[in-house]
């Protein structure tokens, strides 16, 4: 599995929650590629974020596996 102890997660500034929701630290692989498919389709669209959507979904695709 990847090593993911280099993240601090108390370091990241999340969207604000209610109190009775608790955060995954890590996503599911089946998040992974969900996430993957929607930064994609950003990313062709050519939405103002599309470089951002491509940079991040090089990244989520450099550190899962795919899915066949």
């Amino acid at each position: 599995m990847d090593d993911y102890d280099h993240l601090d997660l108390d370091a990241i500034d999340f969207a604000p929650l209610d109190g009775t929701t608790e955060r995954l630290a890590l996503l599911t692989l089946q998040e992974a590629h969900d996430q993957l498919r929607l930064l994609l389709t950003i990313a062709q669209d050519g939405h103002p974020l599309s470089p951002q959507a491509d940079r991040l979904a090089r990244e989520i695709a450099a550190r899962i596996p795919s899915e066949n």
